[in-house]
């Protein structure tokens, strides 16, 4: 198995897993009790909470850990709502599930909410924001990074258009953290470490001072008073240590994506189109189409091969991906699109390999349609 699929999940560092361990075998004390063991355990966290907060690089703020990456978001917005007079949200229609769902529940709740439009390169237009805003705006809600199409969003400018409006602005950087620098702006962050080579099942909402959300979840407060229930030490570990590896690799991992992005397309050969901007990208995704591809059809056929048709949380559905039909697409061409993700653990001769069966198999579907 050739594993292309980063934007769904990367693999695990050993060093995540080796920090992992002492605290699901020996050290296994809750940390919240009282006792030496679950004061150790305690440290562990905070040691963690230290690594992420100083990978997400920006001061006046702080992190609690949640369960995943959804749940921050969903915490951001309606906790945020919660203890707002403001009732109008403006996002962007490519964002992920987790915001736009979220935003559908708020408007079934009273709340106004804005769906901004991108252009053909995946980019929401600054003008179009600053038009959306007025006094009645709560928060805008923009990704850092694509999931889908790895496009990079102004997201300084659109905090600062927030700023101005008197709006607060949430950062999804699930996808940009470790990869692409996260700007001063935003007031809350959503990070995941499955995305940065540490352990699923844990997340962290970052929050200016004073800008927390009210709690999403009672029963105890253990975080912060924000948040209840009990932090396991082994996901702290190992979201901590893989946020320090991606914060220390950046560069390289940066370098590296590069030279495959470059090894990709010269593997490809013509006939594939890129969807999104090609500049404001990050170059570890590569989401491509070519004309009458039946992209499913090419899935099922290279079994090898893990990559994907979008978003893994909408695998499944049947539909188009609402990012491509963004951007312009018709249902076809969205069909006709694949999304190859790659990163720190991808040989290049590998990832060569792979995109020749893929153009190869491509090419005989055209074959096939002549």
């Amino acid at each position: 198995m050739i594993y292309l699929d980063y934007q769904a999940t990367t693999p695990l560092a050993p060093e995540a897993a080796e920090a992992m361990r002492p605290w699901i075998e020996d050290k296994f004390a809750n940390p919240h009790s009282p006792s030496r063991w679950g004061s150790e355990a305690a440290a562990a966290v905070e040691v963690a909470r230290g690594q992420v907060e100083a990978a997400i690089g920006l001061k006046g703020g702080s992190i609690a850990f949640t369960g995943s990456a959804t749940e921050a978001l969903n915490w951001a917005l309606k906790g945020t709502a919660e203890k707002s007079s403001r009732s109008r949200i403006v996002t962007v229609q490519t964002e992920h599930a987790a915001v736009l769902d979220t935003c559908e529940w708020l408007k079934n709740r009273g709340a106004d909410v804005t769906y901004l439009p991108v252009g053909a390169d995946g980019l929401a237009d600054l003008e179009q924001l600053r038009a959306a805003l007025d006094e009645r705006v709560l928060l805008v809600a923009a990704m850092l990074v694509n999931n889908e199409i790895g496009v990079i969003q102004p997201a300084a400018e659109i905090a600062q258009a927030a700023h101005d409006a008197g709006a607060l602005m949430l950062c999804d950087a699930v996808q940009g953290l470790g990869r692409v620098p996260i700007p001063q702006g935003p007031d809350l962050i959503a990070v995941s470490a499955h995305k940065i080579h540490g352990p699923k099942g844990i997340g962290a909402l970052w929050m200016r001072d004073g800008l927390e959300p009210a709690p999403l979840i009672h029963g105890g407060g253990q975080e912060r008073g924000l948040r209840s229930g009990t932090l396991s030490p082994a996901l702290c570990a190992g979201f901590g240590t893989a946020a320090k590896l991606a914060s220390e690799r950046r560069d390289a991992d940066a370098d590296h994506a590069e030279r495959l992005w470059q090894a990709a397309w010269a593997a490809l050969g013509p006939g594939w189109t890129l969807n999104g901007s090609a500049e404001q990208r990050y170059r570890g995704n590569l989401n491509i189409r070519r004309a009458g591809l039946d992209a499913s059809r090419l899935l099922g056929e290279l079994r090898s091969l893990a990559f994907s048709l979008g978003s893994a949380c909408a695998s499944g559905s049947g539909r188009p991906s609402h990012v491509l039909r963004a951007l312009g697409l018709s249902d076809r061409e969205a069909r006709s699109s694949i999304r190859i993700g790659f990163g720190r653990y991808t040989e290049e001769e590998e990832l060569v390999t792979a995109l020749r069966l893929i153009a190869e198999a491509a090419r005989a579907q055209d074959n096939l349609a002549a």
